[in-house]
């Protein structure tokens, strides 16, 4: 899987732009705040329908537009594959293969992406919010029905949260009505954490093994989901509805008092040790580098595995973050398997000797130039 084509209409910066991918490398430099990230950007749309950047669509929007465009053109082993996608204050407009999606998370999957940006780098230390984020960015490329899953289910935490809290205004409450809606609820939760649970145990191993090379196997890594309470035990999946029940039998008073969801997904996280030790508490700034970068290159051999080719590589100004020695491990993983689109400001000449079938192209005020 390749892109081999990306057309902008007045997308951020950009008033027009059409450009050819022949290389497997694609190097995007420039001074700062001229649109080199925009086109990673632009990118990662046609493959997760959302911004890693912006709060609000209409940011993505060029400043005195109505409307953004990006079109990009998917090059699978014996087919192209045409992505569009409109952004207006009206919403979205997504279409694949010229044909208009019903819902976004139809259009999401058809094409794939790992991105690795500055804030990845906040994967081992930041709050449990930036690790559930990646286990669904991650899942809800691949399969679609973990997508589905996770809207019905936040449609359902949202439904829950807002009676419970009309309880607290009102103190009318429907036992049975609350009872369905837990039941719902617990269908859900049990299906995300089931698929949450497989996707670590498969890429646990490549992930480990990336470990090991670039920590020249000095720290031992491993991962670990994390339930939003001790009386919740994952290891036992085929009684997970019977526990989630059991809980939250429990907890009723509780969640009244508090006007609440108190458990689920929503609430779980990807705990990470090296040495058997918590890395967001432990690990140095160096380490904690290693681990994201690790799990990073896992991803890409785990949509290998499972999708039969390689997603596409998004590097948004992360080898300033890396030692050289890092940067060349990095290029030497990913050279001539994986396109790859990189932001920088500076180039390593010492590093682009060492490089095949690169391109380069400069940027600048939103117009872009072949080097």
């Amino acid at each position: 899987m390749k892109i081999n084509h990306l057309s902008l209409h007045h997308f951020r910066n950009y008033s027009q732009l059409d450009i050819e991918f022949n290389s497997k490398l694609t190097i995007i430099t420039g001074e700062n705040a001229q649109g080199k990230t925009n086109l990673l950007e632009a990118i990662f749309l046609l493959a997760i329908g959302k911004s890693y950047r912006a709060q609000r669509d209409q940011e993505l929007i060029q400043w005195n537009q109505t409307s953004a465009m990006v079109e990009g053109i998917i090059e699978y082993p014996h087919y192209d594959l045409p992505l569009s996608l409109v952004i207006s204050s009206k919403g979205k407009v997504a279409k694949v293969n010229h044909l208009e999606q019903r819902k976004l998370s139809d259009f999401v999957g058809n094409f794939n992406v790992v991105l690795f940006a500055p804030e990845d780098l906040q994967f081992v230390k930041g709050p449990p919010s930036i690790r559930r984020r990646f286990l669904n960015a991650e899942l809800g490329q691949a399969y679609p029905v973990y997508l589905r899953t996770v809207v019905e289910y936040e449609r359902i935490l949202k439904q829950r949260n807002t009676y419970l809290k009309n309880y607290a205004r009102t103190e009318e409450f429907d036992e049975i009505y609350f009872q369905i809606m837990t039941e719902q609820f617990i269908e859900k939760a049990v299906d995300i954490v089931k698929m949450r649970l497989e996707f670590i145990r498969q890429i646990e191993g490549f992930a480990q093994s990336m470990h090991h090379l670039l920590s020249k196997e000095r720290d031992e890594f491993r991962m670990e989901y994390s339930s939003s309470s001790s009386k919740l035990n994952y290891e036992q999946v085929d009684t997970l509805a019977d526990q989630f029940k059991a809980l939250f039998d429990q907890s009723y008073s509780r969640e009244l008092k508090q006007q609440v969801t108190l458990y689920g997904p929503h609430r779980d996280d990807l705990k990470l040790w090296l040495n058997e030790r918590e890395a967001q508490q432990f690990a140095s700034q160096g380490q904690q580098r290693t681990i994201a970068l690790s799990i990073k290159l896992a991803e890409l051999e785990w949509f290998k595995q499972i999708k039969g080719h390689y997603p596409v590589l998004l590097l948004d100004d992360v080898l300033s973050e890396l030692d050289d020695e890092r940067q060349f491990i990095l290029m030497d993983q990913i050279e001539n398997r994986v396109q790859t689109f990189l932001t920088t400001a500076s180039i390593n000449h010492d590093l682009l000797k060492s490089l095949n079938q690169t391109d380069i192209l400069y940027v600048h005020q939103g117009q872009v130039q072949r080097k």
